[in-house]
């Protein structure tokens, strides 16, 4: 399998787009070519080799190595194929893509996998906000794929989810499941407050009694969920959520957000 690097000179001034360095837009292209992409620096028009020294063929898998958190649209739109980040990266992480494996081993922007549709996004180090959220101006936010975060969200993970699955082995911030649609949240760790503001469907499962819910939500005792065991068994495949998963007592279930109709689920174990 051949492998594009691409390797930033040196730090930048002003945030730059990478939406067009997927493996399936630059398949085929030799360094040379890739060399003359045309990319944004501010007000100022330059050529990728310009900004990156790159070395390779591009194939089924792109290596990109910077320390930036300036690089925005990381792996947007792509449906297929590997993007490998070694460091950090900015805002926009896998907007919008449906296939693939998108894999960050630093700390992600803001807005990381929005609108995603398909395939995979692990995330080693922290997430801003809106993590599997909408995109400004739509209605909907993550439609499906996988999202494996280590580290710890900030606020609206998973605000207006419509589809698929966010694994948050860390704490979220405020607003966790704010608006979602439907689709399965998981924290493993610490919820802020507000948890599930204005949810309408789906499911949200914490190993902790979140911090704040919204008044509008209905205590519904102790329940035994058999779709847990399965549930765990597709869990086990991208992360070890034990803590959740080996509990001896069943999860407490509430379920809103019944002032806007909801019949949404936030389980946690008190």
């Amino acid at each position: 399998m051949s492998t594009l690097s691409m390797r930033l000179r040196s730090p930048l001034s002003q945030r730059i787009d990478m939406s067009p360095f997927t493996p399936r837009r630059l398949a085929g292209r030799q360094g040379s070519e890739i060399a003359r992409i045309p990319i944004w620096l501010g007000n100022r028009q330059l050529e990728c080799g310009e900004l990156f020294e790159i070395d390779g063929v591009a194939g089924e898998e792109i290596i990109i190595q910077s320390e930036s958190d300036r690089l925005d649209r990381i792996g947007a739109g792509m449906d297929g194929g590997i993007i490998r980040i070694e460091g950090d990266a900015g805002a926009y992480l896998g907007r919008g893509m449906r296939g693939g494996s998108l894999l960050l081993n630093g700390n992600a922007g803001s807005a990381a996998g929005c609108a995603m549709r398909g395939g995979l996004l692990r995330i080693e180090g922290n997430a801003g906000d809106f993590l599997g959220g909408a995109i400004t101006g739509e209605r909907q936010g993550m439609r499906g794929g996988t999202i494996l975060l280590k580290g710890n969200a900030g606020d609206r993970a998973g605000d207006l989810m419509r589809r698929g699955m966010i694994l948050i082995e860390g704490d979220c911030g405020d607003y966790c499941a704010s608006r979602m649609i439907a689709g399965t949240l998981f924290v493993n760790g610490q919820t802020g407050s507000q948890t599930g503001y204005a949810m309408r469907r789906g499911t949200l499962i914490t190993t902790r009694v979140p911090a704040s819910m919204p008044a509008s939500f209905n205590d519904n005792g102790l329940q035994h969920l058999n779709f847990l065991t399965l549930l765990g068994e597709e869990i086990q495949r991208h992360t070890n959520f034990s803590r959740i998963m080996d509990r001896a007592r069943p999860p407490r279930r509430w379920l809103g957000d019944l002032s806007c109709d909801g019949k949404g689920e936030i389980l946690f174990w008190d």
